[in-house]
């Protein structure tokens, strides 16, 4: 792990994608994907998440609300996950975590918590972890899909999305593959995560409002 390194991305050499856009190269790309896993890097510590109903509800201060709706999407989750395992291709997350947390990853870390419970590979590492490589300014949120494409998924800055970058060099896409796996060797399974660090969280804790 401490030999990889995350290369660097310039603009120049991806095409940029509006948000429907990338959504809808996403999709396809990610529609005919058999045997090749896919690897996710958040860096993030604050999105606006878009038609979310548990989050709006989050943001609302309805904690229990916002909790229950999450358990609505056990069935869907779990359907992507036996989808995954009929294309023997499957998704990992890391989720970069800094202290104290933000109300955002207050939320995200529960939701990531029940994604991982419907079989989605999702493991934390602590800001630490990445702190080498951004003496430059904060790593990107990085998709690498398949081993074939990556995706520098953009946010404006108050984290709304806004498209991305699509690379297809192979020695781009190897890089950061690799370098996301390695994070994802040395990270902390998210259930564990949340059940040491998160047990006292409640709607009492959470406030009325995000920040």
């Amino acid at each position: 792990m401490s030999d990889l390194r995350a290369p660097h991305l310039i603009p120049a050499q991806g095409e940029r994608l509006v948000r429907e856009a990338y959504r809808r190269d996403f999709r396809q790309r990610e529609a005919v994907l058999r045997n090749r896993d896919s690897w996710k890097l958040e860096r993030r510590q604050h999105f606006e998440e878009q038609a979310v109903p548990s989050y709006d509800a989050f943001r609302r201060g309805d904690w229990d609300e916002s909790m229950r709706l999450l358990e609505e999407r056990t069935d869907s989750l779990l359907a992507m996950t036996r989808e995954d395992e009929l294309r023997n291709s499957f998704f990992h997350r890391v989720r970069v975590v800094e202290a104290p947390l933000t109300p955002y990853m207050r939320w995200e870390l529960r939701s990531l918590r029940m994604r991982a419970e419907c079989g989605e590979r999702i493991r934390v590492v602590g800001a630490e972890a990445v702190a080498a490589f951004e003496r430059g300014g904060p790593l990107p949120e990085v998709v690498v899909l398949g081993g074939r494409t990556l995706y520098r998924v953009l946010y404006t800055e108050g984290g709304v999305p806004d498209g991305a970058f699509r690379y297809t060099t192979p020695h781009l896409v190897r890089g950061w593959e690799d370098y996301i796996r390695g994070l994802y060797e040395t990270g902390e399974d998210v259930r564990s995560y949340v059940d040491r660090e998160l047990t006292s969280l409640s709607s009492s804790t959470v406030g009325s409002k995000t920040e």
